[in-house]
């Protein structure tokens, strides 16, 4: 069964471009402009197995996205992996204390960023 990844960055290019990547190894994809628009998709009863997330966005950053989706119980499963251009290691030390389980700093490496997905949702086995 394929797996949804949620891309949620501000910049379109990223988006597609992370997209073509999980799509080409067999992952379906949905994408939101901002923490606002990603909360939205996932409280609007879609099927999402995985998020991938900016931190610096307009409405709503991706750390307060992080730390929203995370008090919600029926969400608090769901791998969150912060993909950003951040390094700084208090914004890692408060992704990591609200939830996030992975950090990619931007530009990204597209076999990097395939393999994390493939195993944050178990699909090893999987692979193309």
């Amino acid at each position: 069964m394929q797996k949804t990844i949620l891309i949620i960055d501000d910049s379109c290019v990223v988006r597609q471009q992370v997209s073509v990547a999980l799509r080409a190894a067999g992952f379906g994809t949905l994408q939101a402009v901002d923490g606002l628009a990603g909360l939205a998709l996932l409280e609007g009863n879609e099927v999402v197995d995985m998020v991938i997330c900016d931190i610096n966005m307009p409405n709503m950053n991706g750390i307060d996205m992080l730390e929203k989706l995370k008090s919600k119980p029926e969400k608090r499963s769901i791998p969150i992996v912060m993909l950003t251009t951040e390094g700084q290691s208090s914004m890692v030390k408060r992704a990591k204390e609200a939830g996030a389980v992975g950090w990619i700093v931007k530009p990204f490496k597209t076999d990097q960023l395939v393999q994390v997905v493939r195993r944050l949702t178990n699909q090893e086995a999987q692979k193309c």
